[in-house]
Parts: structure tokens; C-alpha cells; sequence
């Protein structure tokens, strides 16, 4: 019987009647291949399931099930009203997020000669720090978008507007935008306990700027940077771009080991921390730790990086004190940001620093970086001004209590044996541990092929070893997700099996 072939207007992708794999089935794999191939770029919208059905001549179950699958894995992404389109981020790019990308593939030499910096930067995988597209169960990072005030927000971006401010669209001031600054300064002063005025706070457009900012003032090349191990790569990139040497010091259940600092390297010129809720670990730096970090700094003529990025969000009590709001000295820089509290495409965040640096700071930051749109920082200082920004955080606070309860909950009754989720006082992630033996990368993967997006305990690491584990996020999408994400990860785990 001749074989009869229906040609997708797709060049290149064919369904064949006769072969023994079913049509569905292969309708996947070549839809597969034409994404990874780039025939299919990213955002590409895709004909409805009728139109495909109709063109390929064959049942529309058999498009149904195909797209059901890519979408399951993360090829596909959905938007309510306007159809299926090609995801943005594939799985398989960020399953191979760790790959060497400094060595060219298949051994080919490159042509392109980057600077020490370029080289660091580009071998520093983007994977690991942002994913885009719609959030699936336990991405890391993003907050409950579902959940933000976008009408408030709206109202007040169209009344700075309708103001007519000719102001708000010219050039920014190089510090920020003055009433932002005071804003900010007065919340933090409440809301974390920093000790700082107006003049002291610049504006920056995220947290990574502001450590590339930090880096580019501080830090000289070859000067040691004690790094906590396991710690946010992020900083990692960008310290090692400015040319630092980094000092991997171990995190433990009061946070970063200064006397094993003191012992690696007492002459460091800066020490990279998450005190209020250690990234990825979780633990909060004992009040012994921060105290023992500030002299060492006071002593070695050393500066103290403070990342505070989510300690908004604590479920016991009241958040705790910033380290910043300790130091007698001078000697703590704080990064603090918005994306966690409102949403990651605002891109502001703020740099708070030592009176006797904001001049250098200032001036850095007028040749080195761009200043955020004014707009953007108006609409944000009215937010906190009015009272918004205290309203929004207490609401999220319980949203974000009940996801990790659906977390606990699901994970109770389908990981058990499979893996072990800890509760967390602080922050919006979760360290669950795997059973001695597991590979992390193998149930990395295995999640990624269902559609679910976890992140390998080892992938924080420097020097540290310790017991595998996946540090999972709890509140990017709603209970029910994560519940299904939960059963998907169960899944996953059982299919990679002991080692």
C-alpha cells in the first residue's frame, strides 16, 4: 500500500499514514523539531487546532493531543483569547542552562575575542536568573502577578500623565527621582529598620544593576569577595565580571560562616550577603553572625554588601531588622528592589549607601548606567506615599501564606518518600530535599518534560557539597497549580527512580 503523506504548510514537517507511529505522535516530534530547529521562532502563533486538523486532513484529536503535549512540556504556551503560540524560553535551552557556553559547539573555533569580563559574563547562564513567559508551577523570582493592583496602578500612571509634567520626560536625576527617594527612605526606615535620608538612596533600574554598580565603585580587579556558598548567581556573575576573586564561605543554620571567612581570607574587600533570608538556603543570619560580620568589615577596612530581596514577605511575626540599620561604622552597603514586592518589568530598585560614598555613587552611576524613566519613579513614589505599597504587602503576606500551605498540603499527600519540602518563615521559595542518592540534574529534567520548573540545589554552589535538593518556588500561580505542579513532580521523581 503506498504510503500517503500530508504536507503542513510548514516547510519541512510531514505526517506519514503508514508508519507505525501514531499521527498524533508524530505531529508532536515535528512540531518539536521545527521549534528547537528555529523554523518555529519563539512567539510564533500557531494555525487553531480546527485549521490544522482541517489542512493535515485528519482527526482534530490528533492535533489536540500533539499541542497538549508540547504545551504539558513547555514548547507551547497559551493566551487566554488569542490562541497557541511557540514559548519563548524552550525547556531544552534551560536544561542545558549549565553547558559551558565559553567553549564554541562541536569544537569550532570562535572568531568573536571577548575582554576577561565579556567572557565571564557570557559564560554566566541567563537560565538561572530569569525566566520569561508565563510562570508555571515553582518558577523562582516572580511574585503573584495575578494578584497586583493593576487598576490602582493604572489610574495613577494616567493621572501623572494627564498632569502634563513636562519633567517626567526629560532626563532623570542621576541619584533618582527626589520624591521617590524620600519615599523609599521613609519606608525603609519603617518597614526594615534602615537608618538612612533621602540623599543616601539611589534609584536603579533592578537589583543586578545595582551590584554592577556596587562592583564597578568598590571593588578592584583581583580584590577578594567572600561569597556565601551556596549563593545567588547573579551576584556571583557580576562580581566575577568585575574581576573579583571569590572566597566561597559556608552558609550554615545562622547564616555565613564569618571565622571561616576570617580564615580563608581575612584581607577581602567586600562580602557578598543575604542576611534577612539566605539565598537559596533560607536562614536567617544570627544576630551573633551580624555583629561579628560588621567588626571584621570595621576591621579590615572592609564593605558589606546587603542583598535584602524578598524579607518583606515573612509568615512569623514581623519582618526582621535590616543588617544595614547595625552598622555604627559605614561600612554596609543595601540593595533593596521592587520586583519581588510589585512586579519584575517596573525594574527599579535602590542602592543605599554610606554618606562619604553617595558623591562617588552619584557620579558612577552619570557615566556607567542609565537612569529608569521618571514616569515609571513618579507613579512608584505616589504608591508608597499613599499608602498602597503597605496595603498591597500585608494582602500579599496571606496570599502568599495560603500558596505555601497548597504546597505543604499537596506535597503531604504525593511527594511522601519522594521528596521533603520544608515550610519557610521568610521569602517566596523552599528548599525540598531529595532522598539520599538522587540526581538533581536527572529530576531537574524529568520536571522540565512535564511542564514543571525547579532549579538543582547544586546549581547555587561553589566549593560547598551537601545533600541534593530542588529549591522551588511557591507563589508565581495560584493553588491550584501548584497543586497540579505537585502531582507533575511526583510524577517526575517516580519516573527517575532510585539510583
Amino acid at each position: 500500500m503506498p504510503r500517503q503523506v500530508a504536507t503542513l504548510s510548514l516547510a519541512g514537517v510531514a505526517l506519514q499514514r503508514a508508519a507505525p507511529t501514531p499521527l498524533h505522535r508524530q505531529l508532536y516530534e515535528a512540531l518539536r523539531a521545527a521549534i528547537l530547529s528555529g523554523r518555529l521562532v519563539g512567539g510564533a502563533r500557531l494555525p487553531s487546532t480546527r485549521t490544522l486538523a482541517a489542512e493535515l486532513d485528519v482527526a482534530r484529536l490528533t492535533v489536540l493531543n500533539a499541542f497538549e503535549q508540547l504545551l504539558a512540556e513547555g514548547y507551547l504556551e497559551t493566551r487566554p483569547g488569542a490562541g497557541t503560540y511557540v514559548a519563548r524560553v524552550l525547556p531544552d535551552t534551560l536544561l542545558q542552562a549549565g553547558r559551558d557556553v565559553s567553549q564554541p559547539p562541536d569544537g569550532q573555533a570562535t572568531t568573536a575575542r571577548l575582554s576577561r569580563r565579556g567572557a565571564v559574563l557570557a559564560s554566566t547562564p541567563a537560565g538561572v536568573l530569569v525566566r520569561a513567559g508565563v510562570p508555571r508551577p515553582f518558577r523562582l523570582g516572580t511574585p503573584a502577578l495575578d494578584a497586583f493592583p493593576t487598576a490602582l496602578w493604572g489610574r495613577l500612571l494616567v493621572r501623572h500623565w494627564q498632569r502634563g509634567n513636562p519633567g517626567l520626560l526629560g532626563y532623570a536625576e542621576p541619584s533618582g527621582y527626589r520624591p521617590l527617594q524620600e519615599a523609599i527612605a521613609g519606608y525603609l526606615g519603617v518597614a526594615r529598620a534602615v537608618r538612612c535620608r533621602a540623599d543616601q538612596v539611589l534609584v536603579v533600574g533592578g537589583a543586578q544593576q545595582a551590584l554592577d554598580l556596587v562592583a564597578r565603585v568598590l571593588l578592584d580587579p583581583g580584590d577578594a569577595v567572600w561569597m556565601e556558598d551556596p549563593g545567588y548567581p547573579g551576584a556571583r556573575g557580576t562580581l566575577l565580571g568585575a574581576g573579583a576573586t571569590l572566597v566561597p564561605v559556608p552558609v550554615d543554620e545562622e547564616g555565613l560562616d564569618v571565622r571561616a571567612g576570617r580564615r580563608l581570607r581575612p584581607d577581602a574587600r567586600l562580602a557578598y550577603v543575604t542576611p534577612s533570608h539566605q539565598f537559596p538556603l533560607g536562614v536567617t543570619m544570627s544576630l551573633a553572625r551580624r555583629l561579628a560580620l560588621l567588626d571584621w568589615a570595621q576591621q579590615a577596612g572592609a564593605w558589606v554588601l546587603e542583598d535584602d530581596y524578598d524579607s518583606e514577605y515573612r509568615y512569623v511575626g514581623r519582618p526582621l531588622a535590616a543588617l544595614q540599620g547595625l552598622d555604627p561604622q559605614g561600612r554596609v552597603v543595601y540593595v533593596g528592589t521592587f520586583s519581588k514586592v510589585l512586579f519584575p518589568a517596573l525594574r527599579l530598585a535602590c542602592l543605599v549607601v554610606p554618606p562619604d560614598l553617595i558623591d562617588a555613587f552619584t557620579a558612577a552611576r552619570t557615566l556607567t548606567l542609565g537612569q529608569p524613566p521618571r514616569l515609571e519613579q513618579a507613579v512608584l513614589a505616589t504608591f508608597i506615599a499613599e499608602g498602597h505599597l503597605g496595603r498591597h504587602l500585608r494582602r500579599m503576606r496571606t496570599l502568599y501564606a495560603e500558596r505555601q500551605a497548597a504546597l505543604l498540603s499537596a506535597a503531604g499527600r504525593h511527594l511522601d518518600e519522594l521528596l521533603d519540602v520544608r515550610p519557610t518563615e521568610t521569602g517566596l521559595h523552599t528548599v525540598a530535599w531529595l532522598p539520599d542518592g538522587a540526581d538533581e540534574e536527572q529530576a531537574v529534567a524529568a520536571a522540565a518534560r512535564l511542564g514543571v520548573e525547579t532549579r538543582p540545589l547544586a546549581s547555587y554552589r561553589l566549593a560547598s557539597r551537601g545533600r541534593a535538593g530542588l529549591v522551588l518556588g511557591f507563589v508565581a500561580v495560584p493553588p491550584a497549580d501548584l497543586r497540579l505542579g505537585v502531582r507533575r513532580l511526583a510524577e517526575a521523581l517516580r519516573q527517575c527512580g532510585p539510583t
